[in-house]
């Protein structure tokens, strides 16, 4: 039960799940990868997000957790049911609890989602939406550019603004009323981004539902922490370890001003 729950992404984007699994269950301990050196996963081709996502797993599997998330929209389309039929502990993704949250907001049943390349090309949203609500529409865009701008730490730049109301203008005209961030790098460029579609399109982050999952099979199995003992975090990258601290520092703040976190470099590569 004191084992850690091990989170995995492309960079920095599945720090939005570790930051509210955090506030959600503080007294869980978190080991986090951010594969800033090889960041995006979105334009790259399908096996080599499996082979990473694989390399990734056996690198956190030897700190014995009790539960993966693949935090990484493209690795959980592409490479989550093989993970899960490899390791013994439960794997999470957060493709089904982005849909799930996109089912109870939206009115008209018509869903955007924008994510990477690889998560729009493989209709994996499409599916999990149409799996819960057969008739539901779902409009889908590619945003390449988003991922690189959050990585450089890029969130409220102007050509940030002019970059994000370039990509979605496609999605403006639309008549859908929310838009599932179909990336988790996305959570970090929201207020541009409901700047760009208006207030009328509510924005749907998967890290909450995410967290309520993890919760969920914990407790059904038995395996919440019940020490009293303040955790200690464990955050690795394998780039530049001064921009994964800055932004980490930055988007976790009230979560890590009183826990205890340790910053790591891996060298998987």
């Amino acid at each position: 039960m004191q084992q850690a729950i091990a989170i995995l992404d492309s960079g920095v984007g599945g720090l939005t799940v570790a930051k509210e699994i955090m506030r959600q269950l503080p007294q869980e301990k978190i080991i986090y990868f951010g594969d800033t050196a090889r960041t995006p996963y979105g334009p790259r081709p399908a096996e080599e997000v499996i082979h990473f996502t694989h390399q990734i797993v056996d690198y956190l599997l030897q700190y014995h957790p009790k539960m993966i998330v693949i935090a990484c929209n493209t690795a959980t389309a592409v490479a989550m049911e093989e993970i899960r039929a490899r390791v013994p502990i439960p794997v999470v993704g957060v493709i089904h609890p982005g849909a799930r949250a996109a089912i109870k907001t939206t009115r008209k049943q018509i869903v955007g989602v924008i994510g990477t390349e690889g998560t729009i090309k493989s209709r994996a949203y499409e599916f999990a939406l149409r799996q819960i609500s057969p008739t539901i529409q779902v409009v889908t865009k590619a945003c390449p550019l988003f991922v690189p701008l959050v990585e450089r730490g890029m969130f409220r730049a102007d050509q940030t603004s002019q970059v994000v109301a370039d990509s979605l203008a496609d999605l403006q005209g639309a008549p859908m009323d929310c838009l599932i961030l179909g990336c988790t790098h996305y959570p970090f460029l929201s207020d541009v981004i409901g700047s760009v579609m208006g207030p009328q399109v509510s924005l749907i982050s998967s890290a909450d539902e995410t967290a309520r999952e993890v919760s969920t099979i914990l407790y059904h199995k038995g395996m919440l922490a019940t020490s009293p003992a303040m955790p200690v975090h464990q955050f690795f990258c394998s780039g530049d370890p001064l921009m994964f601290k800055k932004i980490a520092q930055s988007w976790l703040n009230e979560q890590i001003r009183v826990t205890p976190v340790v910053w790591q470099v891996s060298h998987i590569i």
